[in-house]
């Protein structure tokens, strides 16, 4: 393929080889080579974690959210995920021409409050103003640094045999809630984004730090992406529970209706963790305990097949579909 296309940036398998391709081969490096959400650095004992983002989401603003909180709770949870504690976030703005001021005002003001919620501060950024229609509106770069605390060792690498895996809550809500807002769908209940920070899930789940192997948050390429993750980078398998796996009435039905798979929607505060299974209940019942986590479940384990997979309903076994291109183009 000689050009980038729409579907490179849907964070699916096209997205994965663009990335490998062009810049992780470019870079080559240990620690960009290891595709994990933060980078973790030891800087004189100290290890530090360090993450980047940009934003790009169509509306700006949606039911549950906008992008001023995406850019905060997204880089925030991209650190909470390789076990640091979020300090300092930049952020940069590239502008159109026309842009009304009141709605930059309402960005980062949502941004502001955001921080005040993920307990961290926007400490140096940059803007840049474009001509009419060299830009959609608004894009937010965030860049975030936190550190790891001693004996913290969470990664993308470490599912094994026997581990259980849980996720916090149900699947696609944001995906959906994008969609039902660009096209004017409405259902009973409303879906909204589920936009949120993880701080308080992640501190909870680390209590037991001695049996965490992954924490990943399921954005781009929804839980099927997350999923595939684990299994190519630790060399294992993945069994999933539909019968266990949360996803709303209406995101199913409208997922039946779209032709729509709820297993790649996007989600911006929900994460996936694998856990020894000896302590898999009890790390369920702490992220229950959690303001975001109430929805939690344990959905699957991981063995040694090296596939995919989900028990179905009906007892029956299939391969999980991965993402390959855009499902929903510009989601965050």
């Amino acid at each position: 393929m000689s050009v980038v296309q729409i579907a490179h940036g849907g964070g699916g398998k096209l997205t994965e080889d663009l990335i490998k391709e062009v810049f992780v081969k470019t870079f080559d490096n240990e620690i960009i080579n290891g595709m994990e959400d933060s980078a973790v650095i030891n800087l004189e004992s100290v290890n530090l974690a360090f993450t980047t983002d940009s934003y790009t989401v169509k509306p700006l603003f949606f039911p549950g959210g906008d992008i001023g909180k995406l850019a905060v709770y997204g880089t925030v949870n991209d650190l909470l995920m390789r076990g640091a504690r979020p300090l300092f976030l930049s952020a940069s703005f590239i502008i159109e021409e026309g842009f009304e001021i009141e709605g930059l005002k309402a960005v980062a003001t949502s941004m502001a409050g955001a921080c005040q919620e993920a307990r961290v501060s926007i400490v140096t950024g940059d803007t840049k103003v474009v001509a009419k229609g060299e830009a959609d509106q608004l894009f937010i770069n965030t860049s975030g640094v936190g550190l790891v605390p001693p004996g913290v060792d969470v990664s993308i690498k470490k599912a094994r045999p026997g581990d259980s895996i849980i996720i916090s809550g149900t699947i696609g809500d944001h995906g959906m809630a994008i969609l039902s807002s660009r096209e004017n769908f409405t259902f009973d209940p409303p879906v909204e984004s589920d936009c949120a920070p993880l701080m308080e899930m992640a501190n909870t789940i680390l209590e037991y730090r001695d049996f965490i192997r992954v924490m990943r948050d399921p954005t781009r390429g929804g839980a099927a992406e997350v999923f595939y993750n684990i299994s190519e980078a630790g060399g294992v398998g993945i069994e999933i529970y539909e019968d266990q796996l949360p996803v709303k009435p209406q995101v199913i039905s409208a997922c039946n209706m779209l032709g729509l798979d709820f297993y790649q929607l996007a989600n911006e505060g929900k994460l996936i963790t694998v856990v020894e299974s000896s302590v898999s209940k009890k790390v369920l019942e702490s992220i229950k305990g959690c303001k975001y986590g109430r929805n939690a479940a344990i959905i699957g384990t991981v063995n040694d097949s090296g596939l995919v997979t989900v028990k179905t309903r009906l007892g029956t076994s299939r391969i999980l579909s991965r993402p390959i291109g855009e499902l929903i183009p510009r989601i965050c």
